[in-house]
């Protein structure tokens, strides 16, 4: 295909080892990692769904979720990642499939009608502009930090897009849990599914997985078992090992 072929300075093709799927990234923008790949497994997603991903970056998430939905709506605000995801789009012969915007979902309201969606799904920047090193690549920055939305700006959006009993599934930091189920709480978003991730079974969470239903009745939260990303000797567990290999 041309487009394998018609790479701008910087970009590089790379495999994503599911379902034939190849992903353009820039060496000088925010290039997807782990919690990419585990959000997109941790999603619950249904075959006649329309899904929504806020800032999806150069569009992994929507890429390996294209199979298991019927649409998959991507915003991202950079114009850089945003070009590529469209074009990551026509790659691997998804255009039916999956739409990309370049739009700042802060304006939501003024990009989609309310509650469309069946399913919203988020990999937001994890660190307030207070907390950390700020990368001096822009695009790097704004995927990291809260430079152009904040938590409550992610959730208030997935409120106002998801249907009722519509599903909400974020990745994020353990240590902002707590700030992650009020908000969820304050826009009608009731956490029902929790899955921390560790590095190894020796050390203490690095991310945590969270599902919530809009509309949703109080309690019944499940803590799913860990994942572990690692054995004790470096290489993949034998689950991670699954999703980038299935059965």
């Amino acid at each position: 295909m041309k487009m394998m072929y018609d790479l701008k300075p910087f970009e590089r093709i790379d495999d994503l080892l599911t379902d034939g799927l190849k992903i353009i990234q820039n060496e000088n923008e925010f290039c997807f990692s782990l919690d990419a790949v585990l959000l997109a497994h941790f999603a619950n997603v249904h075959r006649k769904d329309c899904g929504l991903d806020l800032g999806t970056g150069t569009g992994v998430i929507p890429l390996l979720l294209a199979n298991k939905a019927a649409k998959i709506h991507a915003l991202e605000i950079n114009p850089v990642t945003a070009d590529i995801a469209k074009r990551n789009v026509i790659l691997n012969n998804l255009s039916e499939k999956i739409i990309v915007q370049q739009a700042d979902y802060r304006n939501i309201k003024e990009i989609f009608s309310a509650q469309f969606a069946d399913f919203v799904i988020v990999n937001p920047p994890y660190r307030p502009l207070q907390k950390g090193y700020i990368n001096d690549i822009d695009g790097v920055a704004k995927a990291r930090h809260e430079i152009t939305a904040t938590l409550a700006d992610v959730i208030a959006a997935a409120h106002y897009t998801l249907r009722f009993h519509g599903r909400f599934t974020m990745v994020h930091l353990p240590e902002r849990l707590a700030e992650i189920i009020v908000q969820m709480r304050q826009n009608n978003i009731e956490p029902k599914r929790i899955r921390f991730v560790q590095p190894k079974t020796d050390k203490p969470p690095n991310m945590v997985l969270i599902e919530g239903v809009h509309g949703g009745a109080i309690g019944g939260l499940k803590v799913d078992r860990s994942l572990i990303v690692h054995n004790d000797d470096g290489t993949y567990t034998e689950e991670l090992i699954k999703y980038y290999y299935p059965d």
